[in-house]
């Protein structure tokens, strides 16, 4: 068969190094024309193959792309710091060309993050007309009162304008508490300024969900592509689909 080797090519496309991408195929994770394939001696032609990695099809550069990140600690979400601090978009392989958060984490949060040089779908992810969830494990100082988290729930004004959450108590702990928040809006720094004004300072912000994806088991600073039936879902969730 002519053809170039599917890690080969796999590692051309930029989506990972050629050691990294033979371990995808051995773990069934690559299929070809819709057919699974581990054999690292598989040859694929670009021009009429199709290839998918966790079901989402590989393409070369410039076509649209959208990643899943797990964001470690210590990293802005941003393509260029100033200041000289990593970026988010150093975590993800260079050969898919340039890609931007869509949204922020702050630097000392971590969890679901998303990449994308998808102009459309990032615009309508983050814009508060579209009234995406983002879904938060939050450790707050302190015991939060019920009256507190009522209060939290029925809306805390911030900004001139009320802001609502969905609160779920997950754990508590001496001096602290776990909360998950899920929230429609990504204002600047939003729930640490709310938590700050109950008198509950936020102490870890992990994001765990946004819109209907979740982080699941994905390791602090890893990426994924996102599979064809999440970024439909994802598309679908903001009307582009």
């Amino acid at each position: 068969m002519a053809g170039e080797r599917l890690q080969k090519y796999l590692s051309r496309l930029g989506l990972a190094s050629r050691r990294a991408a033979e371990e995808w195929i051995k773990a069934g994770r690559v299929s070809v024309n819709g057919l699974v394939v581990t054999e690292l001696g598989t040859k694929v032609d670009e021009t009429r193959d199709v290839v998918r990695v966790d079901g989402r099809r590989v393409k070369p550069a410039g076509l649209p792309v959208t990643v899943m990140v797990h964001k470690p600690y210590g990293y802005v979400s941003t393509t260029r710091d100033p200041q000289g601090r990593r970026v988010v978009t150093e975590l993800v392989p260079q050969g898919w060309g340039r890609l931007y958060p869509v949204g922020r984490l702050d630097y000392d949060a971590t969890g679901l993050l998303l990449l994308t040089n998808d102009g459309a779908l990032a615009h309508r992810l983050t814009h508060p007309r579209y009234q995406v969830p983002r879904t938060y494990r939050v450790t707050v100082a302190g015991e939060p009162a019920p009256e507190t988290l009522r209060q939290l729930t029925a809306g805390v004004e911030l900004d001139g304008r009320p802001v609502a959450a969905v609160v779920k108590v997950l754990k508590r702990e001496a001096e602290k508490t776990v909360l998950e928040l899920t929230v429609w809006e990504g204002r600047y720094h939003l729930l640490k300024r709310l938590m700050e004004r109950l008198g509950h300072p936020v102490l870890k912000l992990k994001r765990m969900g946004f819109g209907p994806l979740r982080l699941g088991r994905l390791a602090r600073g890893a990426y994924r592509l996102l599979t064809s039936e999440e970024l439909e879902d994802l598309q679908a969730a903001v009307g582009l689909k």
